[in-house]
């Protein structure tokens, strides 16, 4: 049974413009197809993409979108076109007085200066935030600088996100609770731990609990996002986020009771990323850090494809073209007596001989009738 195509979408900047065009928020557009309203930013944003029914509801909504800004489109155009028709029988009005001088525009930044300006500003936090989830300070600057490598390769698609640091926080975290860390030969070795006690076990509290109730409470309780965003940012649903959150809240609690206020344990993240000593690289080195990472990736692929090709040509010189059967060694063979030539007959073979020629060679003499 084959399947359906799934039903195509116009692109994420698309999205976003046929909703303002159409002077729609968030809100309005989720509540019209009975989504949150983050689940509409991570579409238009690029970060999710809608499936199955709800896909099908939102490609015949931009779909009508499209059509009414195509309509109101053509409606602006005859107007302006009577506009200029009457402006044409009607006498010449007196030029206008001259108006205010227009502003200078601002200076457009280069890609670099405005990627070195979003690390400035959220690199710091980021790091601390993401020593919350991982415990383990080296770690967290690692996968901050990777987030940021990421997205100096994708800069055209961050830098028109309308929430470039979340699209920054979201690739630091997956990295960061990638499972493959455990594999890596430093996680063998434990860092040191915070030095109050109370760190301490905040801590290793928050390390016992599962990753997604993890991230989830980092979210909504550390950055202070609200649940759809949160929702949005783990990519589950706003009752799977609930259910995370509180049971990450009750684990925490059942260990610290001080901390069942939200509002303190909101203080203490707070406090505890911000106690320890953590220091992000400087923008430039990241930034050229990454454009060396995508050379030696780019380097590696060429090296790997001319070693495929030279095998593959390698292999069609030297290889055979039909097939040769072996031809197995030759052995001696023992118990077979050897083939003797005759020699001259006895008198006695001679008489049988004589008698066997002189015999009926179809057999022994028949009785035949005749005539009396």
């Amino acid at each position: 049974m084959t399947r359906r195509p799934a039903t195509p979408l116009p692109a994420p900047k698309a999205r976003r413009r046929l909703r303002e065009t159409a002077a729609l928020t968030q809100t309005q557009l989720a509540t019209r197809l009975g989504v949150t309203p983050g689940t509409v930013r991570a579409w238009e944003s690029g970060r999710t993409t809608p499936r199955g029914r709800k896909r099908e509801a939102y490609a015949k909504l931009l779909k009508t979108l499209a059509e009414e800004e195509t309509t109101r489109q053509a409606k602006q155009e005859r107007e302006r076109e009577g506009e200029r028709e009457d402006k044409e029988k009607a006498a010449p009005e007196p030029a206008p007085e001259p108006g205010p001088e227009p502003r200078p525009e601002p200076v457009a930044l280069t890609p670099a200066q405005a990627f070195d300006a979003l690390y400035a500003f959220s690199a710091p936090a980021l790091v601390r935030q993401t020593f919350l989830l991982t415990g383990r300070r080296e770690q967290a600057r690692e996968s901050v600088e990777r987030a940021f490598h990421t997205a100096w390769e994708r800069w055209p698609e961050v830098a028109r996100d309308r929430d470039p640091v979340g699209w920054v926080r979201a690739t630091a975290y997956e990295y960061a609770l990638s499972p493959w860390q455990r594999l890596r030969p430093r996680h063998r070795h434990p860092e040191p731990p915070p030095a109050d006690p109370g760190d301490r076990t905040l801590l290793n509290t928050l390390l016992r609990l599962p990753p997604r109730h993890r991230r989830t409470l980092v979210l909504y309780d550390g950055v202070g996002l609200d649940l759809p965003e949160t929702a949005a940012e783990t990519e589950a649903s706003t009752v799977a986020a609930a259910n995370r959150l509180l049971h990450a809240r009750e684990a925490v609690a059942g260990r610290l009771p001080a901390l069942a206020d939200p509002h303190v344990l909101h203080r203490r993240l707070a406090e505890l990323a911000s106690n320890e000593r953590l220091r992000a690289a400087e923008p430039p080195t990241v930034r050229r850090g990454g454009e060396r990472r995508a050379r030696l990736r780019t380097r590696a692929a060429i090296a790997f494809t001319i070693a495929l090709i030279g095998t593959t040509a390698l292999t069609l010189r030297t290889a055979p073209t039909h097939y040769e059967p072996p031809v197995s060694p030759g052995q001696a063979v023992h118990g077979v007596p050897h083939r003797v030539a005759p020699g001259a007959l006895s008198d006695e073979e001679l008489e049988l001989r004589q008698k066997l020629r002189d015999q009926l060679q179809d057999g022994p003499e028949r009785l035949s009738p005749t005539l009396e």
